[in-house]
């Protein structure tokens, strides 16, 4: 049986990749674990996801928590806000669904922008908690 993380995960970035507007931003389904060596942003990062267990009375059940690194090709708070609105809304109405796992809630806590003082990129943080249960 998968992790609950790897099945939530692989669903999310299967819904990103998959999504022509996303794509249409950042010129590939740019979506990755790390940030990648010698690839220009723009560019989703998965930078962590974490499951806590929640079952109770008989039924399983695991909150996720996930941060995603979003950035943009220039130091464009409105870019970096473009793609997280983007990345927000898949994240929120895609089919996350797997064989073995159901989501039953999303919601998107918080949305945090910067300019980066190393890179001068724009770079968005979307705080993301999802609950998802056994099929």
């Amino acid at each position: 049986m998968t992790h609950p993380i790897l099945q939530l995960q692989m669903a999310l970035v299967a819904a990103l990749r998959a999504d022509a507007e996303l794509t249409a931003l950042t010129g590939a389904p740019a979506v990755v674990d790390a940030p990648p060596d010698g690839q220009a942003p723009p560019y989703v990062v998965m930078a962590r996801h974490d499951a806590l267990d929640r079952s109770g009375d008989g039924a399983p059940g695991h909150e996720h928590r996930l941060i995603l690194h979003l950035w943009a090709a220039s130091a464009s708070r409105k870019a970096v806000l473009a793609l997280a609105e983007r990345v927000g809304a898949v994240a929120l109405e895609a089919d996350l669904d797997g064989v073995a796992q159901a989501v039953t809630h999303r919601l998107l806590e918080r949305t945090d922008t910067a300019i980066d003082p190393d890179t001068g990129l724009a770079r968005a943080a979307l705080s993301l908690k999802f609950f998802s249960e056994p099929k």
